[in-house]
């Protein structure tokens, strides 16, 4: 249970402290793509999420890659006109598209994140490789119908881990 649990939790990318992760030595951000960056059903970058994006790169230095289950020509759509490195048909949470996007960033785990709305997917995908990772809450609500099944579990988890202690947030 306690791949599941992230290092940090927030409502959104907008909230993640991008000072403190430049202080902890953070050089590389792995981020999903959808519910995380924009909608599921939005297909390309928000004037937010370019601004954001603009931010980290370009204030912090710090590197960005997309890692997404979605397929290749989502993915490319949105990450392309962006000049943003991507893994498509990830088949996270396995640990391979981790070490792509590592190899991609020229990062280590031990100074890049995993940013992303799923706990099986992200967190355990993020936690498996021994990074840390942020959980947002999701975008939007409408979703692929594999992911609306994977959220009936993470409801279950995150009760298990609740009545365990594991997390301090509702």
């Amino acid at each position: 249970m306690r791949r599941l649990v992230p290092s940090l939790f927030v409502e959104s990318v907008y909230e993640i402290d991008l000072e403190q992760l430049k202080a902890r030595g953070v050089r590389g951000i792995i981020t999903d793509l959808d519910n995380t960056l924009v909608r599921w059903d939005e297909p390309d970058a928000t004037p937010k999420i370019l601004q954001w994006l603009d931010h980290v790169r370009d204030t912090y230095g710090i590197k960005v890659c997309i890692v997404s289950n979605n397929n290749h020509q989502r993915v490319e759509r949105f990450a392309k006109p962006l000049n943003i490195p991507w893994v498509a048909k990830a088949k996270k949470p396995s640990n391979t598209p981790f070490h792509r996007a590592l190899e991609v960033l020229g990062t280590k785990r031990e100074d890049t994140v995993v940013i992303g709305d799923q706990l099986f997917t992200d967190v355990l995908g993020g936690n498996r490789m021994g990074m840390y990772t942020i959980l947002v809450v999701p975008v939007g609500e409408k979703e692929f119908i594999g992911t609306k099944v994977l959220r009936a579990m993470e409801r279950i988890a995150f009760s298990i881990l609740r009545r365990r202690g594991m997390i301090p947030w509702e």
